[in-house]
């Protein structure tokens, strides 16, 4: 019979166990799948934010979002689909009873047990797939999972000596290559960060723009110098790339908006003479209030875009 077994609740950034269901299966095939339950909750923050591990008759899944991590165990043939819609539930539900401080601060196991109750009644509706609401949109899960399907972490994998590192230069099925930085996602977008994105895209327009007119008048007049136009579009490419350092996390994020950002103070420096001193302001004002949001988003434990 195809059923979810268990499911817990674990923080992603230590494995600290935050709720999980009353279980009473004591076989020795459920005592071996907590021992992987353990394993995996140490190592979650080196995964993909979304797993499945097969043991057997049994396969423990798994999503990560907002450094929480939400595990369940089912039987072989449960359906893919089902798993992860079930995950989903535990996810947002958690989500909108807990804040982050209070995940964030806790510091005893099991201290959100309460959580347990709907744990249980949402077991029992997914072991009674009659019981499942019809505004379930089945065909967009599968659709998501093709998309993007869980990376299959292997037993050898997990019983290996070095653990889960070399799980970051593997293949995420359907999705290549990934190494640890790649996969993270950032924080929610806030008000200051976008109104230091939409800026720099100003500053990048406006550099643009004068280069354009430094070629025009280059054409016109063959004494002007050919530099200012390298530096306009230099600040207009550092602007551009602020905007996506915002926006993407990459490796050296933080080095890479220094370095940036010293790029547009040098091209503002070398153009003095083409502007006056507001200008020089507002441009390095808004290269360095960007690198501040870009300091200040930081990477989610895990991504919280889960649409299975």
């Amino acid at each position: 019979m195809s059923m979810i077994l268990s499911a817990s609740v674990v923080r992603v950034r230590d494995g600290l166990p935050l709720s999980a269901s009353t279980d009473y299966d004591q076989s020795t095939g459920m005592q071996e799948c907590r021992k992987y339950f353990k394993m995996l909750s140490k190592k979650l923050s080196q995964l993909p934010d979304r797993c499945t591990l097969k043991t057997g008759q049994y396969n423990i899944n798994f999503i990560s979002s907002l450094g929480v991590s939400y595990m369940m165990l089912c039987t072989e043939n449960y359906p893919s689909v089902l798993a992860f819609c079930f995950l989903d539930e535990l996810q947002k539900e958690f989500i909108t009873t807990y804040n982050m401080m209070k995940t964030n601060t806790a510091i005893r196991p099991y201290c959100f047990i309460e959580f347990d109750n709907f744990i249980q009644r949402t077991k029992q509706r997914y072991n009674n797939t009659r019981s499942l609401s019809t505004k379930m949109n089945l065909a967009d899960m599968q659709t998501e999972i093709k998309l993007r399907p869980p990376y299959q972490i292997s037993v050898s994998e997990l019983g290996s000596a070095n653990g889960f590192s070399h799980i970051s230069v593997g293949e995420y099925k359907g999705t290549g290559k990934i190494s640890a930085a790649p996969h993270q996602r950032l924080e929610p977008v806030t008000l200051p960060g976008i109104v230091s994105f939409v800026l720099s895209l100003l500053c990048g327009a406006l550099n643009l723009i004068r280069g354009f007119h430094a070629i025009e008048s280059l054409l016109q007049n063959e004494g002007e110098d050919f530099s200012y136009i390298i530096a306009f579009f230099l600040g207009t490419a550092a602007c551009l790339y602020q905007c996506y350092l915002f926006v993407y996390y990459t490796g050296w994020r933080n080095a890479k908006s220094f370095l940036t950002f010293g790029l547009i103070c040098l091209c503002n420096m070398y153009l003095y003479e083409l502007r006056n001193m507001w200008q020089l302001f507002f441009h390095v004002t808004v290269g360095a209030f960007s690198t501040l949001q870009i300091r200040l988003r930081q990477p989610q434990g895990k991504s919280p875009d889960y649409n299975v």
